[in-house]
């Protein structure tokens, strides 16, 4: 079966053999994320969800860039203020969805863009990908439950280097720490990523979500509670003078005066 979804065109949604592949595409503005698509995003998972003829999920970018995460005018126009914003639904989607997801990522995996991959179950990078969570930088804390996440996955010396100076580390790096499953040249990732998904898919889904459960069953409470108290600071400290000297800084392409904060 070959299906398409209604989803806006910054989101592309296909399924065939199984498998539905959610590809961003809006790269012309570096696959940077919007309401809109933060909620097509948690649209897809949903209808994965409850859609027995999907096994797996791919969710892949372009060979040159995966996401430089929020886009910062929409972020500033449509801030997540409240716990059923887009990006949170989004969040909780994918941190709660039982079946495998495949991810494929090649250039830069810019916040969010590196958090969800924390939720991912296998994931395939390109040579030239490159993964940081600045959210200090933006006067922000981290979210998608990546302060338990990250220091869980990667131990805590190099999760505290990773988001508190908000550093990108390269593939090499991410392959050693566990974040990814292998590093392939980019133009090769996605049909990796749907080869995997492929063989997945033509497995037991009752086997495969059970397996899943059990090996996630530990952190599911804690994920959720870190998820909901990481939102909680992230939207009051969007509020605050350090996030909006970042963001204005940001708008004004300089670099931001924190001296005086």
């Amino acid at each position: 079966m070959t299906n398409t979804l209604q989803t806006p065109s910054e989101i592309l949604t296909h399924i065939d053999a199984g498998v539905m592949t959610l590809t961003l595409n809006r790269v012309a503005r570096k696959n940077s994320l919007t309401a809109a698509m933060y909620d097509a995003l948690a649209d897809a998972l949903e209808a994965a969800n409850h859609d027995a003829a999907v096994r797996a999920v791919v969710i892949q970018g372009h060979e040159t860039i995966f996401s430089a995460g929020n886009d910062i005018g929409d972020f500033l126009d449509k801030p997540p203020a409240t716990s059923d914003a887009p990006v949170f639904r989004f969040l909780r989607g994918i941190s709660s969805f039982p079946k495998p997801i495949v991810a494929s990522v090649c250039g830069p995996a810019v916040g969010i863009g590196t958090t969800l991959l924390l939720h991912c179950d296998l994931i395939y990078a390109g040579d030239n990908a490159a993964f940081s969570m600045p959210f200090v930088n933006l006067g922000l804390c981290p979210e998608a439950a990546s302060s338990f996440l990250a220091a869980q996955l990667m131990g805590y010396p190099r999760a505290a280097e990773a988001l508190l100076l908000g550093e990108p580390f390269m593939a090499e790096s991410a392959l050693e720490m566990g974040l990814i499953n292998r590093i392939v040249p980019p133009a090769e990732a996605n049909a990796l990523a749907q080869r995997q998904a492929l063989k997945l898919a033509a497995k037991p889904l009752t086997s495969l979500m059970e397996t899943k459960r059990l090996m996630k069953k530990g952190n599911a409470g804690i994920i959720a509670e870190r998820m909901a108290e990481e939102g909680a600071s992230f939207g009051r400290m969007l509020q605050e003078p350090a996030a909006r000297e970042a963001f204005t800084a940001f708008m004004e392409k300089r670099r931001p005066d924190f001296s005086k904060l």
